[in-house]
């Protein structure tokens, strides 16, 4: 759901990043219950949905696996949402109305980053 990348070029790093808040902000745009103020907000959101991603989703992943496991997958995408929502609080300018809004969201960053390949 949320871009990482591997690549150690500063330039294409930074190239994903650009074309990843302007995913965001297309995003924010098309679906209903999400809002991002401005591309700035936007390009602030994927910095801080890449740094949660690197360093902190994968920790939790890691420590929820048990329920992950027991709920078939679906409490993997609930972490996706709450880690959303989380950005959303971190970053001002960036509103999710609820959990199905953060939901479609997470949805759309998903398709949209399998689809363009853009990994932060």
């Amino acid at each position: 759901m949320f871009p990482h990348h591997h690549t150690h070029e500063p330039e294409s790093r930074l190239a994903a990043l650009l074309l990843y808040s302007v995913v965001v902000f297309t995003a924010a745009y098309l679906l209903p219950g999400v809002s991002v103020d401005s591309y700035l907000t936007a390009l602030v959101v994927a910095v801080v949905l890449a740094v949660i991603n690197t360093f902190i989703k994968p920790l939790l992943v890691l420590l929820t696996l048990p329920l992950t496991i027991l709920s078939l997958g679906i409490f993997y995408l609930v972490l996706n949402v709450l880690l959303l929502q989380a950005a959303s609080s971190l970053v001002s300018g960036f509103h999710l109305d609820g959990f199905w809004p953060a939901f479609w969201f997470g949805t759309v960053l998903w398709i949209s980053n399998r689809a363009l390949h853009v990994r932060i």
